[in-house]
């Protein structure tokens, strides 16, 4: 069995070259990379290694000599050792202007394409923003708690936090609180994560059980609902198992678009935008460049729930939605007639997969707006010399994977990059959510 090699103990001295992709800092020693958290460009540090591997090592700051100008105190005590936030010692302007790098320089390297004009990020709450999140939960008998929250930095464990800045306050703020009702409960160490999902006016919070609780424990769970204005309900299987507390209606959360005048009801484990400031405004900006007419044909690709389609369809004549998930889809069905929207349909097929033959595919579009997985959406592209729309809007959760689709657009299907841009979906994260719109 090979032994791991021994990291020196001893912290080295270095200057930050730039910053990776995920926003640690980028050095070198003897020839190599050394990647390390918290650091920032242009400042002289001391470091010592916390991995080291064949091509590259990581590291962690001990004492900072020169600081960058745009290095800030983090506001949450927990920074650096809860991994849900990397970014929180780097000033709010200097973030956008990281990520709107970070877009280019995609771009660049992978699309070989320069973006022609960069839109204005689009921006709203820095903390308590986050809407949607899937929290772990772990008894400890030696601590004698039950821990609620994420992942530690680069590493398995639950990190011991009491509150969560970028979550909601409702949660956020109340993570002890939850807790210690949790560690009341006879079936404490068999209770997995939390399902949040907060809407417009519902908080629920889905309790993953690994076996059932009791009267008693559903009592106590009942109770620490009333008393923090909250829903709690149960998830004993896969996400599609949820159901209320014995004898408790089911409360299902929704958000509203009121520049689209749409509502959307979505069950606790469905895909939504965690951040609804955001949502709101990128929801806008698609829609304002389209140049949607009531005479227009959309198609909107991996479109979950809807999140995009129903405004569409309150601008266009007619738009069709297509998503790879069925629940989604019957969802999105119903919240357009939730909205009474005629002018839409849905369909259910998987986008990674050849979708030529489908009749929904055969049909001709004016435009289209797509919002695919990380995975980004090149096995789709190919379909678009068919429809030829003259306006093409794509948001993404990976930079890099849009650069590469984008470089397909302009490079081999003769469209037109207009503009590209950042929205800041999760502040205080390296987390990239960008726009970027296609003409013929």
């Amino acid at each position: 069995m090979a032994h791991k090699k021994k990291l020196p103990l001893e912290p080295v001295t270095v200057t930050i070259e730039s910053l990776s992709h995920d926003g640690r800092g980028v050095s070198h020693v003897n020839g190599k990379v050394v990647f390390i958290d918290e650091a920032l460009p242009g400042e002289t540090l001391d470091f010592v290694y916390t991995d080291s591997r064949r091509d590259y090592a990581e590291g962690k700051v001990v004492e900072l000599h020169d600081r960058n100008p745009h290095r800030v105190e983090p506001a949450c005590p927990h920074f650096g050792r809860c991994g849900g936030c990397s970014f929180q010692h780097v000033d709010d302007a200097e973030q956008i202007h990281f990520k709107e790098e970070l877009l280019r320089d995609q771009f660049r390297r992978i699309g070989k394409l320069e973006i022609p004009q960069i839109w204005e990020a689009l921006t709203g709450p820095h903390w308590g923003y986050r809407r949607k999140a899937r929290m772990g939960v772990k008894w400890v008998a030696k601590k004698g708690r039950v821990l609620v929250g994420f992942r530690e930095r680069r590493n398995p464990f639950l990190a011991e936090i009491d509150s969560c800045k970028v979550m909601h306050p409702i949660v956020g703020e109340n993570l002890l609180a939850l807790g210690e009702m949790i560690a009341g409960l006879s079936i404490k160490d068999k209770i997995p994560q939390i399902e949040v999902a907060i809407g417009d006016n519902d908080c629920v919070l889905a309790v993953r059980v690994l076996e059932p609780p009791s009267a008693a424990d559903q009592q106590r769970m009942r109770e620490y609902a009333e008393k923090l204005g909250v829903t709690i309900c149960l998830q004993p299987k896969g996400p599609d198992s949820i159901v209320p507390l014995d004898g408790e209606a089911e409360v299902v959360p929704s958000y509203a678009l009121a520049e689209q005048g749409v509502k959307f009801n979505f069950r606790p484990a469905m895909f939504t935008q965690v951040n609804y400031e955001i949502n709101r405004k990128m929801v806008s900006r698609a829609i304002e460049a389209l140049e949607l007419g009531k005479d227009d044909r959309v198609l909107d690709l991996f479109c979950g729930l809807g999140n995009f389609t129903l405004p569409l369809a309150t601008r266009a004549g007619h738009v069709v939605g297509v998503e790879g998930d069925l629940p989604l889809v019957n969802h999105a069905r119903e919240n357009a007639r939730l909205n009474n929207l005629q002018n839409v349909e849905f369909h259910v097929a998987d986008l990674s997969k050849d979708v030529k033959d489908l009749p929904w595919c055969k049909q001709k579009f004016d435009k289209v707006l797509l919002d695919p997985s990380r995975a980004g959406a090149s096995e789709v592209l190919h379909n678009f010399k068919h429809w030829q729309p003259e306006r093409i809007v794509y948001v993404s959760c990976n930079p890099s994977t849009l650069a590469r689709d984008a470089g397909i657009l302009v490079n081999e299907l003769g469209y037109k990059l207009v503009k590209a841009g950042v929205m800041d979906m999760f502040p205080q994260t390296a987390h990239v959510e960008s726009i970027a719109l296609f003409v013929k």
